[in-house]
Parts: C-alpha cells; sequence; structure tokens
C-alpha cells in the first residue's frame, strides 16, 4: 500500500496556520531564525491571542490589524507568523477574517474537510522548523460539504467521481467512526469534530518533524471547529 492510499484509510484533515514571535506593530519582519524552541507558554499566548480576535469577529468588532501599506511593506523581507492554521478551503471559512489577523500573521494552508496530503504535510512542517511557530490549528467547520458528502457516500446516497473520491476516501474512517445521530445536523457536526481530531492526530503521527517539536519544543496541535452561524471558533483539545 503507497503513502496516499494509507493517508486515506486514516481519514486526514489537513488546513495550517503557523505561530512564530508577533513582530513588533512597525518593525520590518525577518524570517523567524530556528533560534530558541518554541514553548508550551508560547504556544498556548498563540491560542489566547487567535481566540481574542475570534471573539472580535463573532462580535463584529473587527480591528483588521496588519492591513496597512507600511506594514505591507515592512514584511517584504522575511514573515513571522505567530501560528500555522490548517483550514478547509470554504470559501466562508478564511482563517485570517475568523481570527481578525492581517499580513504576516497566520501560516495558512487549506483543503476541502482539512485533507491531508504530503504537500500540506510538508507546509506545515516548514512552518513549525523553519519559521518557529509553536502552534498548529486544525481547524474543521459547521456544514462542511466534503464530510456531508461523505456521510451522503456511505449512506448509499451519492456516487462521486473524480479526484473528489479521494478526499471521501480520506474523510470515510471518521465518518464511520461516528455513531449515528437521528438530527442529521447533529451527526455533520460530529462527524466534522471526529474528522477534524483524526487530523490533528495523524499530522503528529505522521510526521516526526511534527512529532519530535510536540514532544520536546512545546509545540502544540490543536484541533478546533468554526460555527457559521455565530463566527464562534470553539477548541476541541
Amino acid at each position: 500500500m503507497n503513502d496516499l492510499n494509507r493517508r486515506t484509510l486514516f481519514g486526514v484533515t489537513a488546513g495550517v496556520a503557523a505561530t512564530a514571535a508577533i513582530a513588533p506593530a512597525i518593525a520590518p519582519a525577518a524570517t523567524a531564525a530556528p533560534s530558541a524552541p518554541p514553548s508550551g507558554d508560547r504556544a498556548e499566548e498563540s491560542w489566547r491571542k487567535l481566540a481574542k480576535g475570534n471573539r472580535r469577529f463573532a462580535e463584529g468588532r473587527q480591528q483588521h490589524p496588519h492591513e496597512s501599506l507600511r506594514w505591507r511593506e515592512s514584511l517584504v523581507n522575511g514573515q513571522a507568523p505567530f501560528a500555522a492554521v490548517l483550514g478547509c478551503g470554504d470559501s466562508r471559512v478564511p482563517p485570517e477574517l475568523v481570527f481578525d489577523e492581517g499580513l504576516g500573521d497566520l501560516f495558512t494552508v487549506r483543503s476541502a474537510g482539512e485533507v491531508l496530503d504530503t504537500a500540506i504535510i510538508g507546509s506545515i512542517e516548514y512552518a513549525v522548523e523553519h519559521l518557529n511557530v509553536p502552534l498548529v490549528v486544525i481547524l474543521g467547520h459547521e456544514s462542511c460539504g466534503a464530510v456531508k458528502a461523505t456521510i451522503d457516500t456511505v449512506n448509499g446516497n451519492a456516487h462521486l467521481t473524480g479526484d473528489i473520491s479521494v478526499l471521501v476516501r480520506s474523510i470515510e474512517p471518521a465518518v464511520r467512526a461516528t455513531p449515528v445521530d437521528p438530527d442529521p445536523a447533529r451527526h455533520l457536526a460530529a462527524c466534522v469534530a471526529e474528522q477534524t481530531r483524526r487530523s490533528a492526530a495523524y499530522l503528529v503521527e505522521r510526521s516526526s518533524i511534527i512529532r519530535e517539536a510536540v514532544a520536546h519544543h512545546g509545540v502544540k496541535v490543536v484541533p478546533a471547529t468554526y460555527e457559521l452561524r455565530t463566527g464562534k471558533v470553539t477548541r476541541l483539545g
């Protein structure tokens, strides 16, 4: 069994934001050097910053930081994002808007259903190893079309062709592992949460770089879900 098939059997979800040292408000951002390893405190600090930004977004009090011409010019010579986010490709869930962050703040990777492949895993590894981000968030979301398509396929109500079927095969283990709920919306939400958790766990299992960073350098991989109706992000672990 090749690597791709092995990954699809695990039901992987990918999406990324990477965290590195937070640059001063107007100071030029240099490319983060792998100096001191990040600590668990830095990971939690990054999560608190994301949570604070999400509260602003959910309440309609966005600050839209780091969008000015001067800030953009300060990033020409490098980046120092404070978190990495792996999110769905869904147009309703752009991480920078959901967390009310700006240019250079988040290292984002997006894939329908947060499905992981080697390119996505490598992108997150780059954020952790070379940009020194202490936090990786795997962000699932309410009413995910990829997860819904997988539920329909498992139930025999859909048949997908082309490479979309690869997404479905990747998500299928999460759907099959989720107890059936008579309420379709609740069942979908539970499947989304299961897929998000599995993707976070698989990222650590699959990548020796991420595993080492988590075990010895305080990096955290956090699954979370986003509610379309409220705009709120909920941490799952």
